[in-house]
């Protein structure tokens, strides 16, 4: 299920998509009906572990190349296509301790 192979979008255009959709990137091209009040700015939402728990992050954590594995990881076993926010496959406490890390 990799992005960019076939006819699906390169992983960056599905980021980018998705991030227009759960983050304040869309309030700017209008789609705010459908976000969170809880999203600020530069920001967007993920869901992490078992009880897919939910976090707000920096955009700019997209740089890093720690957070870069954990999106290839959320590629590969759920794609990019979602309506909420990316799912992050990785448990919640390791997910926690590496954000804090990021800060």
């Amino acid at each position: 299920m990799a992005i960019g192979k076939g006819n699906k979008l390169p992983q960056a255009a599905a980021i980018k998509q998705m991030l227009k959709r759960c983050s304040s990137l869309g309030r700017k091209q209008g789609l705010d009906e459908q976000l969170p009040g809880d999203v600020p700015k530069g920001h967007f939402a993920v869901y992490v572990g078992e009880k897919r728990s939910r976090f707000i992050v920096p955009i700019s954590y997209l740089k890093r190349p720690e957070f870069q594995s954990l999106l290839r990881q959320a590629e590969e076993e759920f794609g990019f296509d979602h309506d909420m926010g990316l799912t992050i496959p990785c448990e919640e406490v390791v997910f926690r301790s590496l954000t804090s890390v990021l800060r």
